[in-house]
């Protein structure tokens, strides 16, 4: 089945900064698409592009095999929901609701649309609510019933949920994960929280700089990153310097992180993609998850010693930052008491979490 929606080798600059270079992305019918990156990364131009709010310098957006690149917003039939809702203070929820519709439509296909998109959003019985009178969460999904009214071909959110409260934010998104499941509407989402992306989206996309560097699921990204910029942007993880030993999957500390560590240290690890090829001796870095992460004793040839510098309870487990003789550091996640702020323990792989990759090594270092 061909994707859905596509794009195809997106450019943008605004003035001699470039924005997106290269942006290629295909969303299936029905899926929801995450892009997710920092400030700066491109991810909203994206969006502006989808929308036709932009027009880019190079490359194509095609829905259904239709370029649809050079039609103006309104002729692209989507739908948006915007950072900030742009709902109307002074009108209904239903206003609100049928303000996108065509004004062709009459008054009895209007109220039986706007019912259907309040029901979708789980806001039976609000027409006739004024905007000032519900909560945030609530002018959230009322922003979404406006989008959905019209029956778009697509669905684009723009940092929906960037206003919310923390409480807010997590029930809000529930509610809005079970609207768009219920629609099946074709959906590209641009946020730079990574529990959204990863809570709503069935693929994320990771930019930064203006270009993509993976595409997967949530699984994908956090067990496999591709580049060592999703390896520590997506989820938490600890970079140490080292060398390539052997066939290129096993790493050896730089010297200055052996501290008392008895003998040589070495770990198994799972080159990246740009590491093919590579020679033993290249210096490389190590990107390891907490959960990969143990407390050894001191007679495991593994293990690399350090202090426990700080630790963040999490209930049954605990995160445990452990300072390096040189200055390094490696988040171990573990039982809570197993360990207390300034014990020496020792460090070494837990093979139960995702295995440590190697990666180039950075200028600079980590």
């Amino acid at each position: 089945m061909p994707p859905f929606l596509v794009l195809d080798r997106l450019d943008k600059s605004f003035g001699t900064q470039s924005v997106l270079r290269g942006l290629s992305l295909t969303v299936a019918r029905g899926e929801v698409l995450a892009l997710l990156g920092p400030s700066g990364s491109g991810k909203t131009t994206a969006l502006r592009l989808i929308a036709g709010f932009e027009a880019p310098d190079r490359g194509r957006i095609l829905v259904e095999s239709d370029d649809v690149t050079p039609l103006p917003p309104e002729r692209r039939h989507f739908g948006m929901v915007f950072q900030h809702y742009a709902l109307f203070p002074h009108l209904t929820v239903g206003e609100n609701v049928a303000f996108g519709l065509a004004s062709r439509q009459n008054q009895a296909e209007k109220e039986r649309r706007v019912t259907e998109a309040l029901a979708l959003v789980d806001l039976p019985g609000f027409e006739r609510r004024r905007v000032g009178e519900i909560s945030g969460g609530q002018q959230q999904r009322v922003a979404l019933a406006r989008a959905l009214a019209p029956e778009p071909r697509v669905l684009l959110l723009d940092e929906p949920l960037s206003n919310l409260d923390p409480t807010l934010r997590e029930r809000t998104r529930r509610e809005l994960k079970r609207a768009i499941l219920r629609v099946g509407i074709t959906t590209v989402l641009v946020t730079h929280e990574q529990e959204e992306a990863f809570h709503l989206g069935d693929r994320v996309a990771v930019l930064q700089g203006g270009e993509l560097h993976q595409v997967g699921s949530p699984e994908d990204l956090y067990e496999r990153p591709a580049t060592r910029f999703v390896a520590t942007f997506v989820g938490r993880a600890s970079v140490l310097p080292g060398v390539l030993e052997g066939d290129g999957a096993v790493w050896v500390p730089h010297p200055s992180l052996l501290g008392d560590s008895a003998g040589p240290v070495r770990w198994s690890a799972v080159p990246s993609p740009e590491l093919l090829g590579a020679a033993p001796g290249e210096e490389v870095d190590l990107v390891v998850r907490p959960e990969s992460l143990a407390f050894r004793p001191p007679s495991d040839p593994r293990a690399l010693a350090g202090r426990v510098a700080e630790r963040r309870y999490a209930g049954q487990v605990t995160y445990y930052l452990v300072a390096l003789p040189a200055g390094g550091e490696l988040e171990v996640l573990a039982p809570s008491g197993a360990a207390a702020v300034g014990d020496t323990v020792h460090v070494a792989p837990e093979p139960k979490g995702p295995p440590p990759r190697l990666f180039r090594r950075a200028q600079g270092g980590p």
